[in-house]
């Protein structure tokens, strides 16, 4: 186990507008309807971690979703329904008798100021003198990798530990790429990750028959396929593209332009079925225009 870290509010350099913009009273209202509803309500009661998880997540891409969209707004309200969340989650445990609120926020506290060597304080008095943020990316890998050693949970760490298993495929890779290549383990600049993009089309085109060979092994052809998903997305992080906002903002984009197609067709009393690709395509053009004339 590592020390623990002090995070008093002089060991922390914290002032007075720091702990106001807490709105301690305000959170402590919010702690307390949690716990009434806790206490009063069936449903709440019922709730276990297992049962709200998939709300749990839903609440997060929702937040994704009003940031997307420029919403102020909606993210204001998505925020407070993923904070809920939070404190719905810590009120479960206390009532299981495993961790309390307090015990969340003491841990996130010792693990923000372990992790912020540069921000706070050290031994000697002074935070650590950084240069650049790779400098930051890569001390807070170190660290990480120093508290599970000192943990014991893993005899092997990994540089990839910590990634989620459960993130969406495209997040997931962007996200091992990067401590990868914080450990050292990427191409020296984007030519090469361009260079393993055209390798692994091709090794697609080769696999799915296109080459010439009419016959394809369809569990290949899937391989070859996330190779060739697994190069792109490393070659947009290395351009500082996220893969994901970028998928993100195509998908966004042809629905936008196949709701256009659909409206089209629903004026003159018809269905996508029941159109021609040609019709279609002269109405998927038309969304383009009017997206360049706005």
């Amino acid at each position: 186990m590592l020390p623990p870290v002090p995070i008093d509010r002089e060991t922390l350099g914290l002032t007075d507008a720091d702990r106001d913009a807490a709105h301690a009273d305000l959170f402590a209202d919010f702690v307390a309807i949690v716990h009434r509803l806790r206490r009063d309500c069936p449903w709440d009661r019922e709730q276990t971690h297992d049962s709200v998880k998939q709300l749990t997540i839903e609440e997060a891409f929702e937040v994704v979703q009003a940031i997307d969209d420029g919403d102020t707004q909606e993210l204001k309200k998505e925020l407070g329904d993923l904070f809920l969340h939070v404190l719905f989650h810590a009120h479960i445990a206390e009532t299981n008798g495993t961790f309390t609120l307090r015990d969340v926020m003491e841990g996130e506290m010792q693990k923000l100021v372990r992790r912020h060597p540069h921000v706070f304080k050290g031994a000697d008095g002074q935070p650590l003198a950084v240069s650049s943020t790779g400098e930051v990316l890569q001390n807070w890998e170190a660290i990480k990798r120093a508290e599970r050693e000192a943990s014991g949970a893993d005899e092997t760490p990994s540089a990839l530990d910590g990634v989620p298993q459960a993130l969406p495929a495209l997040l997931r890779a962007e996200r091992v790429q990067e401590k990868a290549a914080l450990v050292g383990f990427d191409f020296p600049d984007a030519r090469g990750a361009w260079a393993k993009v055209e390798e692994e089309l091709a090794e697609v085109h080769e696999a799915s028959g296109a080459s010439g060979n009419p016959e394809h092994d369809a569990d290949r052809l899937e391989a070859e396929i996330g190779d060739l998903l697994f190069a792109v997305t490393n070659y947009a992080r290395m351009r500082g593209i996220s893969p994901e906002n970028a998928l993100r903002r195509t998908v966004g984009t042809f629905s936008s332009r196949f709701s256009h197609v659909e409206r089209g067709l629903a004026r003159e009393g018809r269905t996508p079925e029941a159109a021609t690709l040609d019709e279609m395509d002269a109405l998927w053009d038309e969304a383009k225009a009017l997206e360049r004339r706005t």
